[in-house]
């Protein structure tokens, strides 16, 4: 028994088994041969692989298998009853609006035989180019899912059946559980279903745009015709525009894709290189949003509304698949009002070419009040078109961009009562830059507040070009909430490469839903606030899927109270314009706002009472409830007119639109004033006027007085306006000869506009 207390020594030091006749070191612990040292390192390599497999494989494989059999695979007739679900939308008083019923709703589930196999191929090229051989899955998609997840990335390359899966089942939120369960799916579709049965299921449910689901419907709202009459290339435009569906109206994400598509399908032989070397781009015929339907909502309220949704990870495919009740920030009395003003604007007017839209947004929220964009249906060539969205088109905003000039000047530090010379035929750079007449002139000695009054375009042409700077007046519009394609997202254009940005002209575009959008940060006493047309957002569970942010941020400073005191000095300087410009405020509110003209530039063949005609025209205002944008012009650079071919102003159709507007919505409404600010500069503000208590005055084409226009392609402001001093049969301003001082000749963009 001798060896007994060795083994107990061995093992009270862990000696591993068949190590008995290893000796122990100084401390007693076992000393191991290299042989012995290799066997116990693969022993321990066996056991750690062993639970590998057990982990990374034998587990997952029993929950796959597990999965498997739980899950079913929806089929499409089950998809299509919850697709194609018309959308609820309400007033914001929670008030019936309409319904927004796709056209895909009614449709017919297509066979395999129905569906080419150009429109097959098309679809398996662009989406799946290994679809008739995996599983349902691709195992390098996954991978990269796996490593997204990990490490905070996105996408994973989705097979159709994982794509099928992923609509059917209207989830696709970023998880491995969500993905874990679609392979399973994927995966049982594949061991289910016949490969012509997987892509023409797939075909029937997808979204490809215009409101339809299913190739069926897509080959009718593009092209008019069936499925089974589609040619390679109509097939490869739809086939392309799965990825981008909601940018199907954007004709180069149009093109793009459909050239994707077209060179995935040579790649893959379904079409041969002659046909695509022939291939002709298969324009889709013009976008019907059909017909407005008796009891939908507004066609361009509609599409903002989807536009913000799908902002709001609430894509269009998704819009129409959620029994969604959309309970918008549009006031039916202000949608009536904004209707009405902009319909009898445009009555017993001669000028065919005469366009109008209005926005009304409240400051306090950012809220769309009421949305006109023009008519949604208008008449092309005998035949019903979609109509333009006039309200979210960027057109010149002429001298209703001297705000933001102010805005800027003020942000310097400098006040209203600061002067410039404010004479006529001022000459910069070697461009000679004129007032709209004696009316809009001013003295050697004019004060920024008389400018704004008499819309001075020498002054404030001065103001930006010598103190402010261009860039520094870009940033303040966005500031106040204009949103630019560059920068924000958005369709308006503001360019900082000449002056022209002080007078609203050259290439600088702003949209009317902007205008109004940065005006409300003036009556919201510079506090800005994103504008919106969704208040809240609900499921077929009545479960909210979206709601506005109701926050605000200091627009003009990182000091509110500095904010404010620049925004009350602007609406201090735009109080005066609106009797200058022979309007007035509703009974009982304090108004305050600015006209704005921009001059045609006529070209060859045209009358020659063109020379004299304005393109665009504007009237953006506010009270301390809602901001109001009206814009009267036409499609582009054309002369518009009057009776007896007499220009049109600002002040002339807009501003009695925009007057009509206020009236209307504000009837019954408490009335209301401004706060008061310090002037910037320490200038103690003058007593404030009395407020109008009527709104019966209108002024007329005889009589503009609005006191801006845009240039006439020489730098030279020719408004024909009067001021409120001056006759209304008073003879238009002539127009001065253009006499540059440098030997450089500016070129037409050179030129302010105003």
């Amino acid at each position: 028994m001798s060896g007994g207390p060795e083994l107990m020594t061995h093992h009270a030091y862990d000696e591993p088994t068949g190590y008995d006749d290893v000796e122990p070191d100084a401390d007693g612990k076992p000393v191991l041969t290299p042989e012995q040292r290799k066997k116990r390192r693969w022993k321990i390599i066996r056991r750690v692989g062993y639970g590998f497999v057990g982990v990374f494989f034998v587990l997952p494989a029993i929950a796959f298998v597990i999965t498997y059999f739980l899950v079913d695979v929806p089929s499409p007739t089950e998809v299509a009853q919850n697709q194609s679900q018309a959308v609820t939308y309400l007033y914001a008083d929670g008030s019936p609006m309409g319904k927004d019923v796709p056209r895909g709703g009614n449709r017919v589930l297509l066979t395999p035989e129905q569906i080419p196999d150009v429109m097959k191929h098309a679809a398996i090229a662009t989406e799946d180019d290994s679809f008739e051989t995996n599983s349902g899955f691709d195992v390098g998609g996954l991978l990269r899912a796996v490593f997204n997840q990990a490490t905070g990335g996105t996408g994973g390359g989705s097979t159709i059946s994982q794509q099928y899966i992923k609509k059917a089942t209207d989830n696709d939120a970023p998880t491995l559980t969500r993905k874990w369960t679609e392979l399973a799916k994927s995966f049982k579709m594949n061991q289910t279903y016949e490969k012509k049965d997987i892509i023409t299921a797939y075909l029937n449910i997808i979204y490809f745009g215009r409101g339809a689901y299913g190739v069926g419907a897509a080959s009718q709202a593009f092209f008019h015709k069936e499925a089974k009459d589609l040619s390679f290339s109509e097939a490869a435009l739809l086939a392309g525009l799965i990825q981008q569906p909601g940018r199907s109206e954007n004709p180069k994400v149009a093109q793009d894709r459909w050239n994707t598509a077209l060179d995935r399908m040579l790649k893959n032989n379904y079409i041969s290189a002659a046909d695509r070397a022939a291939a002709q781009f298969p324009t889709p015929i013009p976008l019907e949003d059909s017909k407005q339907q008796a009891g939908a909502p507004p066609a361009f309220v509609v599409q903002q509304v989807k536009d913000e949704l799908a902002a709001h990870d609430i894509p269009e495919d998704r819009y129409y698949s959620g029994g969604f009740q959309v309970q918008t920030t549009i006031d039916p009395k202000a949608q009536q009002a904004a209707e009405q003003a902009a319909t009898e604007a445009l009555e017993g007017q001669v000028d065919d070419n005469l366009l109008n839209a209005l926005v009304a947004v409240d400051p306090k929220t950012g809220g769309v009040l009421a949305y006109y964009g023009g008519k949604p249906i208008v008449q092309v060539n005998g035949q019903d078109q979609a109509g333009r969205d006039w309200a979210d088109t960027p057109q010149n905003p002429g001298s209703s961009m001297k705000p933001f000039d102010l805005t800027a000047f003020l942000k310097m530090g400098k006040g209203l009562d600061a002067t410039f010379d404010g004479s006529n035929n001022r000459t910069f750079d070697g461009r000679v830059v004129r007032n709209a007449g004696p009316g809009s002139s001013c003295s050697q000695q004019c004060t920024v507040a008389e400018a704004m009054e008499r819309s001075a375009n020498t002054v404030f042409y001065d103001m930006v070009l010598n103190q402010t700077h261009q860039e520094p007046v870009k940033d303040a519009a966005r500031e106040a909430g204009v949103k630019t394609k560059n920068d924000d997202g958005g369709q308006s254009i503001i360019s900082t490469k000449d002056n022209n940005i002080s007078l609203g002209g050259g290439e600088t575009q702003i949209t009317p839903l902007d205008m109004a959008s940065a005006y409300a940060t003036f009556a919201a006493n510079g506090e800005q606030r994103a504008r919106h047309f969704v208040l809240k957002v609900t499921n077929g569970q009545n479960e909210v899927a979206y709601e506005a942010p109701t926050d605000a941020k200091s627009a003009f400073d990182s000091d509110s109270d500095k904010s404010r005191q620049i925004a009350g000095n602007v609406t201090e300087a735009l109080k005066p314009v609106i009797g200058f410009s022979h309007l007035k405020c509703p009974a009982g509110h304090e108004c305050a706002g600015k006209t704005g003209t921009q001059q045609h530039t006529k070209v060859a063949g045209e009358p020659s009472w063109a020379a004299n005609a304005n393109s665009q025209t504007w009237m953006v205002g506010y009270t301390p409830s809602v901001s109001v944008a009206a814009w009267v012009g036409g499609d582009g650079n054309k002369p518009l007119h009057g009776k007896n071919n007499s220009p049109i102003y600002g002040s002339t159709i807009a501003g009695p639109m925009w007057q009509k507007f206020l009236s209307l919505y504000l009837t019954g409404k408490p009335g209301e004033r401004f706060d008061k600010v310090d002037r910037i500069g320490g200038e103690v503000p003058p007593p404030s006027s009395d407020v109008a208590t009527t709104t019966d005055a209108t002024p007329t084409s005889e009589n503009p007085g609005d006191g801006d226009q845009g240039d006439d392609g020489n730098g030279n402001g020719n408004d024909n306006g009067h001021g409120h001093n001056q006759s209304s049969s008073q003879e238009s301003t002539p127009k001065h000869t253009k006499t540059p001082t440098s030997k450089e000749t500016p070129t037409k963009s050179d030129e302010p506009e105003n």
